[in-house]
């Protein structure tokens, strides 16, 4: 069984270019130890056991070399512990409209989430981080009882392999500040690409290179799955953003995450 935190960032698109969700799927018989090793390496930095450990701030009271080294450990410690990543990436100017571009990142990380659990035939819970949507309790109801639609096989595929969706908040477990570094460190090094800072790209290189061993790749040519890494939509018909996108995709290449979809404005099916 694997449980499968989620969370988003990059919500304001005057800030961001691109919205990005995923999830990190950690192995059940795995959570106790890791649990027990980020408990570790709180102690280590000196966090307070009230403070919250995310990607920023830093905790009052702890250095910021300490803060930066507990982040890395952490990673490093989800790799370890055989934990996988799953992200889709859109364009704020095809997403549109950030509560709807979020509903419709959840629905396609969480049937990336359920094609996943196929391989080792296993099944998962899938915990979403807590944000207001008047509309999120009925689309995750219809996840659980429906599945997802508009696929293009089928009207709908019913996700199987997930027997619950939930919710989590940071500082209710530490796999919701385990899932929130490692998507800020995404968002820090899709900023500094597509927003040209190029006085961050050192950093950023480094935490994407930190990240690139939890992607999951095809065996036969060990590039990241598309299950594991999406970019949002399949079909990008406008020449300015599907170059955004190519843009990205190279600069991951860079840190050794070899994305397996090809950006294309033709349907590959």
């Amino acid at each position: 069984m694997y449980l499968f935190y989620c969370d988003e960032t990059n919500l304001d698109p005057k800030q961001a270019d691109f919205f990005v969700y995923g999830g990190i799927a950690i192995p059940s018989e795995k959570a106790k130890e890791l649990h027990n090793r980020i408990e570790d390496i709180r102690n280590k930095a000196k966090f307070k056991k009230t403070d919250l450990f995310k990607f920023n701030p830093c905790p009052e009271g702890v250095s910021r070399d300490a803060f930066n080294e507990a982040k890395e450990d952490t990673i490093k410690a989800a790799v370890e512990y055989g934990c996988v990543l799953i992200v889709s990436i859109i364009l704020h100017k095809i997403g549109h409209d950030t509560d709807a571009a979020r509903r419709n990142e959840i629905n396609r990380v969480a049937y990336h989430f359920d094609c996943f659990l196929n391989r080792p035939r296993t099944h998962g819970l899938v915990l979403i981080d807590r944000f207001t949507d008047k509309q999120i309790d009925g689309h995750l109801k219809e996840k659980f009882s429906v599945g997802v639609k508009g696929l293009p096989y089928s009207r709908t595929k019913r996700l199987d392999n997930i027997i619950g969706f939930h919710y989590s908040a940071i500082g209710q477990s530490h796999f919701s500040s385990l899932i929130d570094i490692i998507i800020g460190s995404l968002r820090f090094s899709v900023n500094a690409h597509s927003r040209g800072q190029s006085e961050k790209i050192g950093t950023a290189k480094m935490l994407l290179k930190l990240i690139e061993p939890l992607f999951h790749r095809d065996t036969c040519n060990n590039k990241v799955h598309q299950i594991s890494l999406n970019f949002s939509p399949n079909i990008i018909k406008i020449d300015k953003y599907r170059e955004q996108y190519e843009s990205l995709k190279k600069f991951f290449e860079e840190s050794g995450i070899i994305a397996g979809q090809e950006i294309t404005d033709e349907r590959q099916y």
